[in-house]
């Protein structure tokens, strides 16, 4: 069975500090790249940042470059988002998925979610 499963979340004030953790379970960690999305009451889900399987190429939002950075850990199925300098408008539920392949897109598998509130 595919499990992702988010942790980290919670409330932190503005200019704070979070860093989530997805672990995978159920395929081959590996042979997948692996992304951080997030969806805000309201809103339509964003795309956060990616690293790629093959080279461990990272993308990044616009709104948050420079202010997280994602990383892997292949030997514990793993994948990380710490962010920084937090805003108000990072609020959102934080979802990671798993796409296959070297690229970030069309995604099979997600997690369930990870709420972060930042308070201004």
């Amino acid at each position: 069975e595919v499990q992702l499963v988010e942790s980290g979340g919670g409330l932190v004030q503005a200019g704070g500090s979070l860093r989530l953790s997805c672990a995978a379970s159920g395929f081959t960690f590996d042979d997948y790249s692996m992304g951080w999305f997030r969806q805000a009451p309201g809103k339509e889900r964003e795309g956060v940042s990616c690293i790629s399987s093959s080279d461990g190429t990272t993308y990044y939002g616009d709104s948050v470059k420079g202010r997280f950075t994602i990383s892997r850990d292949n030997a514990k199925n793993t994948v990380y988002l710490q962010m920084n300098s937090l805003k108000p408008e990072d609020t959102a539920v934080y979802y990671c998925a798993a796409a296959p392949g070297s690229y970030c897109e069309e995604y099979d598998y997600w997690g369930q979610g990870t709420q972060v509130t930042v308070s201004s």
